[in-house]
């Protein structure tokens, strides 16, 4: 797409050929079956692989710069990169107040809260605690668009996502079975069961907008309001941080950071939740910490055991049993 007025193609009026092709087009998917929509598919997975392939990275920049002016330099860097996305294109009503809030929700949820809520929790629980907890996404997310979007979830689906909770928990089982858990305090552990209801409120609200906005306006926007959130934050660490002590390695490392987490990813998530639902989506999490793992494996040299191997296998069979097409209706 060269410019986000092709995120919506402009309603026209429809030729008889054209209507002739759409009515055979819906005879032929009728009779083979449901419409399946791939590329949304897709777009969800490579956002949340995305993610989990750039957390070593994140790891890096914290060493380097203190967490909200590293928030604070990623929101900055990436709302100049997304300027021309801010504009409306010519076949999208003004924003109405409604939208207006639900972009702010949207930022505060997923970006600003989302953070400070894991970054705390992780700094007062255990591995093996984190691990499960955050496992439990995906299910929060099909209770909030139950609630919320009223959408109604198939049981194939449910056993789907409890396949996926469950090879994720034991993930975190089975990485940190050693006792860890002991180490956790409950403040620990309700900042991020707040971590997982900020992100499972990221992917509802995130429904909704998706259905009103293009997703590069979408990213565009719930990035300036996460610079606007973090700013004074930002700011306050910025006075006493010495910049010219950053190597230039990692100012570039920033950068791609800034790009990834901010665009790429927010992208590709707002194109997929286009034509899948809430629940489903939430499906896809899982792949943020098998993508993490594969670069363990593969670029960092570390091990898994069968029982981990068995847990992801678990969690992928989870998200095939969500999405997979279902009969057609008689």
């Amino acid at each position: 797409m060269s410019n986000a007025t092709t995120d919506r193609t402009p309603a026209t009026a429809t030729t008889a050929p054209a209507a002739e092709t759409t009515a055979a087009a819906a005879t032929a998917h009728g009779a083979h079956g449901h419409h399946v929509p791939w590329l949304s598919y897709l777009s969800l997975a490579a956002s949340t692989s995305v993610i989990g392939s750039y957390v070593g990275l994140s790891k890096l920049l914290v060493v380097v710069f203190p967490v909200f002016l590293l928030a604070f330099l990623r929101f900055g860097m990436a709302a100049v990169f997304m300027l021309p996305w801010l504009r409306r294109g010519p076949t999208e009503k003004p924003l109405t107040g409604r939208t207006r809030f639900l972009l702010f929700l949207e930022s505060f949820f997923g970006n600003f809260l989302f953070s400070i809520c894991l970054l705390f929790g992780m700094k007062h629980s255990s591995a093996v605690v984190a691990g499960v907890i955050m496992a439990g996404i995906p299910a929060t997310v099909a209770l909030m668009s139950w609630i919320f979007l009223r959408e109604r979830i198939a049981p194939r689906t449910l056993f789907g996502i409890a396949m996926a909770v469950g090879g994720i928990a034991m993930v975190a089982l089975s990485k940190h079975g050693d006792g860890a858990g002991a180490a956790t305090s409950g403040l620990g552990a309700l900042l991020l069961v707040g971590a997982v209801c900020c992100e499972a409120s990221y992917v509802v609200i995130g429904k909704r907008l998706a259905a009103e906005l293009p997703p590069r306006r979408i990213s565009a926007l719930i990035n300036l309001w996460g610079l606007v959130l973090v700013t004074p934050l930002g700011l306050w660490q910025a006075v006493d941080f010495d910049f010219g002590s950053v190597a230039i390695k990692d100012w570039g490392l920033l950068l791609f950071y800034a790009i990834a987490a901010s665009t790429v990813t927010v992208w590709l998530w707002m194109k997929g939740l286009q034509h899948v639902s809430a629940a489903k989506a939430g499906v896809f999490m899982v792949f943020l910490p098998i993508s993490t793992a594969l670069i363990g494996l593969v670029l960092l040299g570390e091990q898994m055991s069968g029982i981990q191997l068995l847990a992801y296998a678990l969690a992928l069979g989870g998200v095939v049993l969500a999405t997979w097409p279902g009969r057609a209706p008689a």
